[in-house]
């Protein structure tokens, strides 16, 4: 990736540019099992507030070419340090480092922000997401066959998950006496 990505903060005012790149995952048939983007508040009410990351093309006059967020997995209280990853690049910037970029970016920050556990649950037929997870530390879990129907066929997903090594690392064992 050259240097005219730089990777920062998503915005609200990013939206349009936000729901055209997932259109054209989605329009992909194997970025998700969404078959249309939401509205803002919608897909705003399902992402963590933060991180949310954007990739912007400064050569581009810092057009938008590829975004990240953070979803919970739960409410429960147990699971508060495990999220589920979206991360998307525009078409004309695939191929240049830019999901890179924005996954690991992603994962720093999940770090800091005490996430332990980052999931993410993509179609086999993905090999490109697939070989970026991996880049960044995830590994697969499990295959969970037939989890869902995309345009009337049924669809595998591969689950994967990296283990943050900063966040939610056991400090030892509890000693009463020492109040931990």
């Amino acid at each position: 990736m050259g240097s005219e990505i730089r990777i920062g903060a998503l915005e609200p005012a990013d939206w349009d540019a936000v729901r055209d790149i997932y259109l054209e995952g989605i329009a992909t048939g194997v970025a998700t099992f969404e078959t249309a983007a939401p509205s803002w508040e919608k897909w705003n009410a399902g992402r963590l507030a933060s991180p949310r990351l954007a990739a912007r093309d400064l050569a581009a006059g810092g057009r938008l070419v590829g975004w990240a967020a953070l979803s919970a997995v739960s409410d429960r209280c147990v699971y508060a340090g495990v999220a589920e990853v979206s991360v998307y690049v525009a078409a004309t910037a695939r191929g240049r480092g830019v999901g890179r970029a924005l996954l690991g970016a992603l994962c720093d920050a999940a770090d800091r922000a005490g996430v332990w556990t980052l999931q993410a649950g993509i179609f086999p037929e993905n090999t490109a997401s697939m070989r970026l997870h991996a880049a960044c530390g995830f590994r697969v879990v499990g295959r969970r066959e037939k989890l869902g129907r995309l345009a009337g066929a049924w669809r595998d997903v591969m689950l994967l998950e990296r283990r943050s090594r900063v966040a939610g690392v056991d400090a030892g064992p509890v000693n009463p006496a020492a109040g931990r």
